[in-house]
Protein backbone atom coordinates (compact mmCIF):
# COMPACT_ATOMS: atom_id res chain seq x y z
CA UNK A 1 0.00 0.00 0.00
CA UNK A 2 2.11 3.19 -1.13
CA UNK A 3 0.31 6.58 0.71
CA UNK A 4 0.79 9.50 -0.79
CA UNK A 5 1.98 12.93 0.89
CA UNK A 6 -1.74 14.42 1.05
CA UNK A 7 -2.63 10.88 2.59
CA UNK A 8 0.50 11.61 5.37
CA UNK A 9 -0.35 14.96 6.17
CA UNK A 10 -3.43 14.49 6.74
CA UNK A 11 -2.59 11.40 9.76
CA UNK A 12 -0.14 13.70 10.89
CA UNK A 13 -2.33 16.70 11.75
CA UNK A 14 -4.56 14.36 13.17
CA UNK A 15 -2.05 12.74 14.93
CA UNK A 16 -1.38 16.03 16.16
CA UNK A 17 -5.17 16.92 17.48
CA UNK A 18 -4.42 13.76 19.53
CA UNK A 19 -5.95 11.05 17.23
CA UNK A 20 -4.06 8.04 18.10
CA UNK A 21 -5.28 5.74 15.47
CA UNK A 22 -4.24 8.24 13.03
CA UNK A 23 -0.69 8.49 14.52
CA UNK A 24 0.28 4.29 14.64
CA UNK A 25 -1.05 4.59 11.33
CA UNK A 26 0.81 7.30 10.50
CA UNK A 27 4.01 5.47 12.04
CA UNK A 28 3.66 2.61 9.88
CA UNK A 29 3.48 4.55 6.78
CA UNK A 30 6.42 6.01 7.41
CA UNK A 31 8.05 2.83 8.95
CA UNK A 32 7.84 1.14 5.31
CA UNK A 33 9.38 4.04 3.53
CA UNK A 34 11.94 4.45 5.46
CA UNK A 35 12.67 0.95 5.72
CA UNK A 36 12.72 0.94 1.63
CA UNK A 37 14.87 4.05 1.81
CA UNK A 38 17.49 2.65 4.72
CA UNK A 39 17.98 -0.75 2.90
CA UNK A 40 18.72 1.06 -0.59
CA UNK A 41 21.01 3.74 1.39
CA UNK A 42 23.07 0.91 3.35
CA UNK A 43 22.99 -1.74 0.62
CA UNK A 44 26.21 0.40 -1.30
CA UNK A 45 28.29 0.15 1.80
CA UNK A 46 27.40 -3.54 2.55
CA UNK A 47 25.29 -3.27 5.76
CA UNK A 48 22.46 -5.25 6.94
CA UNK A 49 18.90 -5.32 6.49
CA UNK A 50 18.93 -5.31 10.66
CA UNK A 51 20.90 -2.19 10.47
CA UNK A 52 18.63 -0.42 8.13
CA UNK A 53 15.61 -1.94 10.92
CA UNK A 54 17.36 -0.11 13.70
CA UNK A 55 18.29 3.47 11.82
CA UNK A 56 13.84 2.97 10.73
CA UNK A 57 13.16 2.59 14.82
CA UNK A 58 15.72 5.26 15.77
CA UNK A 59 13.62 7.81 12.73
CA UNK A 60 10.34 6.60 13.85
CA UNK A 61 10.90 7.66 17.50
CA UNK A 62 12.43 10.62 16.52
CA UNK A 63 9.51 11.26 14.30
CA UNK A 64 7.12 10.80 17.44
CA UNK A 65 9.18 12.69 19.73
CA UNK A 66 9.62 16.10 17.68
CA UNK A 67 6.26 15.75 16.16
CA UNK A 68 5.44 19.45 18.24
CA UNK A 69 8.05 20.66 15.66
CA UNK A 70 6.54 19.66 12.05
CA UNK A 71 5.25 23.13 10.89
CA UNK A 72 1.33 22.26 9.52
CA UNK A 73 1.73 24.88 6.77
CA UNK A 74 4.82 22.86 5.01
CA UNK A 75 5.30 19.84 3.34
CA UNK A 76 5.35 16.26 5.80
CA UNK A 77 7.83 14.28 3.64
CA UNK A 78 10.91 16.99 3.68
CA UNK A 79 10.46 17.17 7.42
CA UNK A 80 10.50 13.41 7.58
CA UNK A 81 13.53 13.16 5.11
CA UNK A 82 15.58 15.90 7.33
CA UNK A 83 15.05 13.52 10.12
CA UNK A 84 15.93 10.48 8.29
CA UNK A 85 18.77 11.74 7.06
CA UNK A 86 20.52 12.89 10.32
CA UNK A 87 19.73 9.62 11.73
CA UNK A 88 21.57 7.96 8.75
CA UNK A 89 24.36 10.62 9.56
CA UNK A 90 24.57 9.84 12.82
CA UNK A 91 24.97 6.09 12.24
CA UNK A 92 27.74 6.52 9.73
CA UNK A 93 29.60 8.40 12.25
CA UNK A 94 28.99 6.50 15.10
CA UNK A 95 30.32 3.43 12.61
CA UNK A 96 32.89 5.03 10.63
CA UNK A 97 31.57 4.34 7.66
CA UNK A 98 32.50 6.73 4.91
CA UNK A 99 29.61 9.25 3.72
CA UNK A 100 31.14 9.35 0.69
CA UNK A 101 29.83 5.67 0.43
CA UNK A 102 26.52 7.13 0.29
CA UNK A 103 24.53 9.58 -1.33
CA UNK A 104 22.77 11.84 0.83
CA UNK A 105 21.48 14.64 -1.14
CA UNK A 106 18.45 12.64 -2.97
CA UNK A 107 15.34 14.07 -0.93
CA UNK A 108 12.44 12.57 -3.45
CA UNK A 109 14.17 8.76 -2.43
CA UNK A 110 12.99 9.31 1.19
CA UNK A 111 9.66 8.60 0.57
CA UNK A 112 10.49 5.80 -1.82
CA UNK A 113 7.84 3.15 -2.30
CA UNK A 114 6.49 0.58 0.60
CA UNK A 115 8.50 -2.23 1.48
CA UNK A 116 6.53 -4.51 2.44
CA UNK A 117 8.94 -6.48 4.35
CA UNK A 118 7.35 -6.89 8.22
CA UNK A 119 11.17 -7.00 10.04
CA UNK A 120 11.20 -7.30 14.25
CA UNK A 121 13.16 -4.64 14.93
CA UNK A 122 15.84 -4.88 17.46
CA UNK A 123 14.47 -1.57 19.09
CA UNK A 124 10.93 -2.38 19.50
CA UNK A 125 9.19 0.32 21.96
CA UNK A 126 7.37 -1.52 23.91
CA UNK A 127 10.26 -3.52 24.62
CA UNK A 128 12.32 -0.50 25.73
CA UNK A 129 8.99 0.95 27.38
CA UNK A 130 8.88 -2.32 29.93
CA UNK A 131 12.61 -1.20 31.14
CA UNK A 132 11.25 1.94 32.68
CA UNK A 133 9.71 2.06 36.24
CA UNK A 134 5.86 1.83 36.07
CA UNK A 135 5.48 5.41 36.58
CA UNK A 136 7.74 6.69 34.17
CA UNK A 137 6.58 4.44 31.69
CA UNK A 138 3.02 4.91 32.86
CA UNK A 139 3.73 8.95 31.81
CA UNK A 140 5.18 7.96 28.71
CA UNK A 141 2.72 6.23 27.12
CA UNK A 142 -0.55 8.76 28.35
CA UNK A 143 1.31 11.64 26.78
CA UNK A 144 4.03 10.23 24.09
CA UNK A 145 2.07 7.36 23.00
CA UNK A 146 -1.43 7.87 23.65
CA UNK A 147 -1.23 12.15 22.93
CA UNK A 148 -3.13 12.76 26.15
CA UNK A 149 -2.36 16.06 27.68
CA UNK A 150 -0.50 16.40 31.37
CA UNK A 151 -3.36 16.73 33.30
CA UNK A 152 -5.04 13.72 31.82
CA UNK A 153 -1.45 11.87 31.98
CA UNK A 154 -1.38 12.53 35.70
CA UNK A 155 -4.87 11.47 35.98
CA UNK A 156 -4.83 7.93 34.57
CA UNK A 157 -1.62 8.02 36.15
CA UNK A 158 -2.39 9.01 39.46
CA UNK A 159 0.69 11.53 40.01
CA UNK A 160 0.70 15.30 40.09
CA UNK A 161 0.98 17.16 36.69
CA UNK A 162 4.90 18.27 37.45
CA UNK A 163 5.31 14.31 38.54
CA UNK A 164 4.19 13.80 34.76
CA UNK A 165 6.73 16.30 33.12
CA UNK A 166 9.59 15.02 35.68
CA UNK A 167 9.10 11.10 34.48
CA UNK A 168 8.69 12.16 30.78
CA UNK A 169 12.08 13.89 30.81
CA UNK A 170 13.29 11.12 32.54
CA UNK A 171 11.70 8.81 30.69
CA UNK A 172 12.79 10.04 27.45
CA UNK A 173 16.50 10.54 28.91
CA UNK A 174 16.47 6.75 29.42
CA UNK A 175 14.80 5.31 26.55
CA UNK A 176 17.80 7.38 24.72
CA UNK A 177 20.84 6.12 26.28
CA UNK A 178 19.20 1.99 26.06
CA UNK A 179 19.18 3.14 22.47
CA UNK A 180 22.35 4.18 22.45
CA UNK A 181 23.71 1.45 24.50
CA UNK A 182 22.33 -0.98 22.18
CA UNK A 183 23.36 0.74 19.13
CA UNK A 184 27.12 0.51 20.40
CA UNK A 185 26.46 -3.27 21.10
Amino acid sequence: MTTSEADLKKLMLASLDGDAASHRALLEALSRRLRAYYKRKLAGTGRSASEAEDLVQEAVLAIHIKRHTYDASDLLTPWVHAIARHKLIDFLRRTRTSLADVPLDEADEAMASDDHVGAESSYDVGRLLRRLPPNVKCSMEAVKLDGLSIAEAAQRCGLSESGIKVNIHRGLKTLAALIAREARS
